[in-house]
């Protein structure tokens, strides 16, 4: 079994991180898993073998996180959701790792993105003018992933059709680390402006974000 991690964001347990490193083969996947039978249908019809695998890594971490078997399922705009217990879910898969966070008070979002990807193209499409300002060019394209995945986390948390991500996600100056804080500010299409604490780290060529517990 290739649990990575599983930890509480906050001190009340209100909030649980979890994370899947993929290692199995899809018939190991399959066993290990007590996936219901109307989600193995649905993953079976997936063409690609690695996402079959991530999504029943996904499974095999929920298996991981729950005492009780929980059945998962997407609202219409593909926001994921347990049928069988009330907790907020979001989740996230790249074809090596899964991570899935949960909070049973707030909505929630989480993103992962593998470094080996070439994220040039962020900087056109989701960065504001202040941000490109920002970029620091010995660390661009770690920088530019970490900008994304918040965009990404906050945009699940949110929930909303057509978000402009350079326009309406603002992430405050921050220098990549290892690990770290972010802040993060959404501006809805009325002009109100809501906040957000997100937290980040940088593990084996990946870039994992998601937001804060809120107090």
């Amino acid at each position: 079994m290739a649990l990575l991690l599983t930890k509480d964001l906050d001190d009340d347990g209100h909030s649980r991180l979890g994370v899947w490193h993929i290692t199995e083969s899809e018939a190991q996947l399959r066993e290990a898993t007590s996936i219901p039978s109307d989600e193995l249908e649905e993953i079976s019809f997936i063409k690609s073998e690695s996402l079959r695998k991530q999504k029943l890594a996904v499974r095999a971490l929920l298996d991981a996180m729950f005492e009780d078997k929980v059945y998962l399922s997407h609202h219409d705009n593909g926001k994921p959701y347990i049928e069988n217990n009330a907790v907020n879910i979001s989740i996230t898969h790249t074809d090596r790792y899964v991570a899935v966070i949960l909070d049973d008070r707030d909505d929630v979002g989480i993103d992962c993105e593998s470094l080996d990807r070439d994220f040039s193209a962020v900087e056109k499409k989701a960065l504001s003018e202040d941000e490109i300002d920002d970029l620091d060019d010995d660390r661009r394209n770690e920088q530019l992933a970490i900008y994304w995945c918040a965009k990404e986390a906050v945009y699940k948390k949110i929930s909303q059709y057509g978000v402009d991500f350079a326009e309406q996600i603002e992430i405050d100056s921050f220098r990549p680390r290892g690990e770290g804080e972010l802040e993060a500010t959404f501006i809805h299409k009325d002009g109100y402006e809501e906040e957000f604490d997100l937290c980040y780290m940088t593990f084996d060529r990946h870039v994992l974000v998601w937001t804060a517990s809120e107090d």
